[in-house]
């Protein structure tokens, strides 16, 4: 397969501290308290800018159960966290997440053209709806915000926020001293927003930084999710698990946006990976075999239901077909739940069976560095991705990534050994937006 001229493997790292997996936590040479001890997330950042990766990335949630993965359970905040990165790297993006369906636009747009400011340029919003109904009850809600109006929710929430960090134009504070001129008053602007969910005046309080705005993320796979990206994302962090599923979803995804009229080269779709990699293949699998072997089938079941707002699967028989839930709304991580159900009635597995099926890594990336390096090159050749975020919790695991299968990637041209830019925007390819009220004036002025 030939590579398109001038297309480049993107490779981001979500920091998993002590991991969103059952078993990592127990490694002995990962330290129990990774999740919030800011020295592990700054030495694997720099890690991860040292091997040349575009970004890294934070996951949050805003709900917990007892049943929740060890990282869940006790992490920091994303943006805090990463402003600590942004003074202890120089190169790498910084992208955190945050939800559309518990907080206001104009914090957000501050928190991120801030982090954006102090990084010079690196900062990336993940945008989501939340997908855990128990968070509601954190928010002063009874009930979750329904699927639909989430989403619709979360367009307007992005187009606020990407309003307000136009409020200052590119030049507006000349600081000329011996004018006494600080700002130039033409070149800040109110926003006056009044939609559907907000209405905020503006201006925020603070100019852009060299990349102009915070890159966008976004990780929905349901239909709405799908359509939410192609409007808004500059890149994706999908949930697909197999070579043909993610074709088909990269595919979706960059019709979508040409139809909309964007670029869609201008959206980098990025799907989770956890390798297993070993000298062999022989290795590698049989130290993925000993992981399964590992998992607990109670804990597997309290993640498959997760998807469901953490729905109880584990009062159901383990060797029946997988139990019917058309009763349950599917108002939580319902791109996910949908293709539970899809599989599971398409592969007409058991119960115990799709515990299993969901609660492993993909198997394409299982085996010794070269056969890892094909894989990453098949999907990315093959147009199943741009790239992907590696997860990091174990020590020896992500070492082991950077320092043979990187190179490979390096070797063959797919990935940089230098970088070329030092934004976030820059890494991916992506141009700088330009300020939307100097653009007016433009064309005002071209119009005269």
């Amino acid at each position: 397969m030939a590579l398109d001229s001038g297309r480049q493997l993107k490779l981001g790292a979500i920091l998993a501290g002590v991991g969103s997996d059952q078993t990592s936590w127990l490694d002995p040479d990962l330290k129990g308290d990774a999740s919030i001890d800011i020295d592990w997330y700054i030495e694997n950042a720099r890690l991860a800018e040292a091997a040349k990766f575009d970004l890294v990335f934070l996951v949050d949630s805003p709900f917990i159960t007892p049943d929740t993965a060890p990282h869940f359970l006790n992490r920091l905040e994303p943006l805090t966290l990463l402003s600590a990165l942004a003074v202890s790297t120089s190169k790498i993006g910084l992208v955190g997440t945050l939800t559309t369906s518990y907080w206001e636009p104009y914090n957000v747009a501050r928190q991120f053209a801030s982090l954006d400011n102090i990084s010079h340029g690196r900062a990336g919003w993940n945008v989501v709806t939340t997908g855990l109904e128990g968070a509601s009850r954190n928010y002063g809600r009874e009930e979750h915000i329904d699927h639909a109006v989430r989403y619709r929710r979360a367009k307007e929430f992005v187009e606020v926020v990407q309003g307000l960090w136009d409020s200052y134009e590119d030049d507006a504070f000349p600081r000329d001293k011996a004018a006494k001129v600080f700002l130039d008053k033409s070149k800040q602007h109110v926003l006056n927003h009044k939609g559907e969910f907000f209405s905020v005046a503006g201006p925020l309080a603070i100019s852009r930084s060299k990349q102009g705005q915070p890159v966008i993320f976004q990780a929905g796979v349901s239909d709405e999710g799908r359509g939410l990206a192609a409007q808004i994302a500059d890149g994706t962090y999908a949930g697909v698990d197999t070579f043909d599923e993610a074709q088909v979803y990269y595919a979706d995804i960059k019709t979508r946006a040409a139809a909309l009229g964007r670029n869609p080269d201008h959206i980098s779709l990025l799907p989770g990976i956890a390798p297993i990699i070993a000298d062999t293949d022989e290795e590698a699998f049989a130290i993925a075999a000993a992981q399964r072997g590992a998992l607990d089938l109670d804990k597997l079941l309290v993640q498959l239901g997760r998807a469901f707002g953490y729905h109880d699967f584990r009062k159901y028989p383990l060797d029946e077909p997988f139990p019917d839930v058309s009763n349950l709304s599917l108002n939580s991580y319902k791109g996910r739940a949908e293709r539970i159900v899809r599989v599971t009635t398409d592969e007409n597995l058991t119960l115990r069976e799709a515990a299993y099926r969901f609660g492993n890594p993909k198997e394409d990336f299982v085996g010794s560095a070269e056969t890892v390096a094909d894989a990453i090159e098949k999907w990315f050749v093959g147009k199943a991705a741009d790239g992907f975020i590696y997860r990091v919790t174990r020590p020896r695991d992500f070492a082991l990534f950077r320092e043979r299968v990187v190179p490979i990637l390096q070797a063959r041209g797919l990935f940089r050994t230098e970088y070329e830019h030092d934004t976030l925007r820059g890494h991916l390819g992506l141009p700088v937006p330009e300020n939307r009220f100097a653009q007016a004036r433009k064309a005002l002025l071209a119009a005269e």
